[in-house]
């Protein structure tokens, strides 16, 4: 069963997405202010977030950068319909979805499962791979730079597996987004595009000094390294 915390300060609309989501067997727990949901968030009893933007006592775009200074817990922002600001502002904090208000709650369903899926990929890859200065512990999620431990997100810890399993080669934009988050793109989405330039920020430039991740317009996603500097 998946430990859901919902942040929300429509009591009404917590109350209705807590209904679908039991019956979905999830176990969800409703706060409604900002100081509630990131003690409950920071509180290490949860899979994933569930966090609105606009809370009472403060922004959840605030929260959420609370919350990535301590935790990697995979959080999904409910943002405004149309609100593209919103949705960019919590992807660069470090958001690993968003789903727009009124939400669907079979949408938001899906959406949690997509998280859950995410996390447990790493459980299939047992390995640790080294690509220059990277080293990428599959098992503990966990990603080293000249022995400094990366601050990823589960869905840029996932971005960077599967670019650097095929680094040299070109990794359609469609097919990155369905391995790392599960699902596809849709029109007008950057979600992914938003992902990937904060991993190049967090990442910062090769040994070389040359950018990790290159765009290939129009195809996809390249992680560029020298040849031979890989190990499993």
């Amino acid at each position: 069963m998946m430990n859901i915390l919902l942040v929300d300060d429509d009591t009404e609309l917590t109350a209705l997405l807590t209904r679908y989501l039991e019956r979905e067997l999830f176990k969800v727990t409703a706060v409604h202010t900002a100081e509630e949901g990131l003690a409950e968030a920071l509180s290490a009893r949860y899979q994933a977030v569930v966090l609105d933007v606009m809370l009472p006592g403060g922004s959840g775009i605030d929260i959420l950068g609370q919350i990535r200074t301590r935790s990697d817990v995979p959080v999904l922002m409910l943002t405004a319909k149309g609100d593209e600001m919103d949705r960019i502002q919590g992807l660069e904090v470090g958001a690993d979805d968003y789903i727009p208000k009124p939400c669907n709650p079979r949408e938001l369903s899906a959406r949690l499962r997509s998280i859950l899926r995410r996390g447990r990929s790493a459980d299939v890859i047992s390995a640790t791979l080294e690509v220059e200065d990277l080293v990428i512990d599959f098992d503990k999620h966990i990603v080293h730079r000249n022995g400094e431990e990366l601050d990823l997100t589960v869905t840029e810890f996932n971005i960077l597996g599967v670019l650097v399993r095929e680094a040299g080669k070109v990794v359609d934009k469609n097919r990155l987004a369905e391995q790392s988050m599960q699902r596809s793109l849709t029109l007008f989405d950057r979600s992914l595009d938003m992902h990937l330039s904060n991993l190049r920020k967090k990442l910062g430039p090769s040994p070389g000094g040359e950018q990790r991740i290159k765009t290939v317009r129009g195809v996809g996603y390249m992680y560029q390294m020298e040849q031979g500097s890989a190990e499993d």
